[in-house]
């Protein structure tokens, strides 16, 4: 899922035998470790990396999946029954990458903000707060729900105001693997992202578990954030198209 005009960041990399020792900072007996405010990746000292962090919000329609993909991206149980996010929750998530262009990776630390659509609709407030200081927004529909995609349009409208435009905007369509109950083609998909220049991510429907066996599963999606993100901040340091160098300051 590498973004268009070529991948900045070496897909894969952390599955990779160069990402072991990376991959093992992200783990505790086995399972993905889930790190307190204050905590970090640990590392021997020849292998620091720099970390570089991001805000994420997800927004989407209530019953799409929010809860559920975060829940999946941080390697944490899945809800087995769907409930509103009465208010914000907010997760952070641990990802190390290799730019194409440096002898060292860097180590993503992924803040993602998870507020219920109902929340969102009822308390203004919720919203700017979800937004300040914020990389990226990510648009969720499920391919089972065709009116959450058909509102994408209007939902981008809605959260991206004047002077927003350089917000790393992500689609991502939940669910995708339900293909007998699918509601959206690969046609819209397509469609979509012919008029709106975004390529849509895709996620399944359900949770892939905090081990190391399930990692690959949500590896892909996790790269194409990271990439993402990466090239709009080298392209902001006026460094080109992300392709050249090291994080920004």
């Amino acid at each position: 899922m590498a973004a268009r005009g070529g991948s900045a960041l070496e897909p894969g990399w952390l599955l990779s035998p160069a990402g072991r020792p990376y991959l093992d900072s992200i783990f505790q007996k086995n399972q993905r470790r889930v790190f307190g405010l204050l905590e970090r990746p640990a590392l021997p000292p020849a292998l620091a990396a720099p970390t570089v962090t991001y805000k994420l919000f997800v927004s989407g329609k209530s019953g799409v999946g929010k809860t559920a993909l975060v829940a999946a991206l941080a390697g944490t149980p899945v809800p087995p029954t769907h409930h509103e996010t009465l208010g914000i929750e907010a997760s952070t998530v641990f990802w190390p990458a290799k730019p194409r262009a440096s002898d060292r990776p860097v180590i993503f630390q992924l803040h993602f903000w998870d507020c219920g659509d109902g929340a969102l609709k009822k308390f203004e407030h919720l919203l700017p707060a979800c937004k300040e200081e914020a990389d990226a927004i990510l648009f969720l529909f499920s391919f089972t729900d065709r009116s959450s995609f058909e509102e994408l349009p209007a939902q981008m409208s809605r959260i991206v105001g004047p002077g927003e435009e350089n917000l790393v905007k992500v689609v991502v369509g939940t669910k995708f693997d339900l293909s007998p109950l699918s509601d959206v083609t690969e046609r819209d998909v397509a469609a979509f992202e012919g008029a709106w220049g975004l390529q849509v991510l895709r996620a399944g429907s359900a949770g892939a578990g905090g081990g190391r066996g399930a990692l690959a599963q949500v590896a892909p999606l996790l790269d194409a954030l990271v990439e993402r993100l990466w090239r709009q901040d080298q392209i902001a340091a006026g460094l080109g198209t992300g392709d050249e160098g090291s994080p920004p300051a």
